[in-house]
């Protein structure tokens, strides 16, 4: 092996290394930090009447009737609760690793796109805690998971260690398959790549129908997801902008030699540089002009 391709794969490796203790980290962080923010069932609960108040005053669909409609046949609500606990997070993983093979710069944009997105989707977590359906009895909801498994939460929600149960708004179950499709559809070339929009549609049935979250929570969640990929298109575009500048400032420069010159060389557009007193030469159009007599002397010198 030779020394090139040794240092590729080291600093290949160097970057795998990287990109999984960002992630890692990130995820952690999230997970722990779901679990730092402390609320009461009291609290949630409150915020989960009075949302499916608001939903019911705007005229949207009812969690309720697409989650009958679902329970009228068990296989289809055991399928849901299999791709509700199964899917979301082995699926992201998976594409977060393809992504890094296939586009090392689109990988980057939309990690950061889903990082920003977690980051603030925890702010709301803690500024407004809201209990899932499932939770809501009095409303007619059923937990799906508990009656027929599998179920990924505790029967306690205030006890969980794993997750916090309050934290059904915005549903990164359905930010996240958002951001996966879209990132497929983005970077693949595959005709196929556009079946990939019924992740995200799938998703939203599920997690509502199961009852662990609201059609707001989707919308609060494509909301932030729209102010992510904002964020960094901006960070992307300015980056790309202070590099423009740089070389636009690269312009023409002629010599105004105070001493004789020590050194000669040609720059842009075929004027003469001569080491010494530097100043801008103005734009030119056209062909460029030839050397003048004074600097044609002071390089015969």
């Amino acid at each position: 092996m030779t020394a090139t391709r040794r240092e590729r794969r080291v600093a290949l490796a160097r970057s795998i290394a990287l990109e999984l203790l960002v992630v890692v980290s990130l995820f952690l962080a999230y997970r722990f930090g779901r679990l730092l923010v402390g609320h009461s069932s009291a609290e949630a609960l409150d915020h989960a009447s009075e949302l499916i108040g608001w939903e019911h005053a705007v005229g949207l669909p009812s969690e309720l009737g697409l989650q009958q409609l679902m329970l009228s046949s068990e296989t289809v609500t055991r399928l849901a609760n299999i791709y509700y606990a199964t899917v979301h997070f082995p699926l992201t993983a998976l594409f977060l690793v393809w992504l890094f093979v296939r586009s090392r710069d689109d990988y980057r944009r939309i990690r950061t796109s889903m990082a920003l997105l977690t980051a603030m989707a925890l702010m709301v977590h803690a500024a407004f805690p809201l209990a899932p359906a499932r939770m809501l009895h009095g409303f007619g909801f059923v937990d799906t998971a508990a009656m027929y498994g599998p179920n990924v939460y505790s029967s306690a929600p205030n006890a969980d260690s794993v997750a916090n149960q309050f934290a059904a708004m915005p549903s990164l179950h359905f930010g996240w398959a958002v951001v996966v499709a879209m990132g497929i559809i983005r970077v693949s070339r595959s005709r196929w790549r556009w079946l990939w929009i019924a992740h995200p549609m799938i998703t939203l049935l599920v997690i509502v129908a199961t009852g662990n979250h609201y059609w707001t929570d989707a919308a609060v969640a494509g909301v932030l997801l729209i102010g992510a990929e904002y964020a960094v298109r901006t960070w992307t575009r300015v980056g790309g902008r202070g590099i423009r500048v740089v070389r636009r400032s690269l312009t023409p420069v002629a010599v105004t030699p105070s001493t004789r010159p020590s050194l000669v060389a040609p720059t842009f557009g075929g004027h003469v540089v001569l080491a010494g007193q530097v100043r801008r030469l103005p734009a030119r159009r056209g062909p460029p002009a030839r050397a003048g007599p004074a600097e044609e002397a002071a390089y015969a010198a």
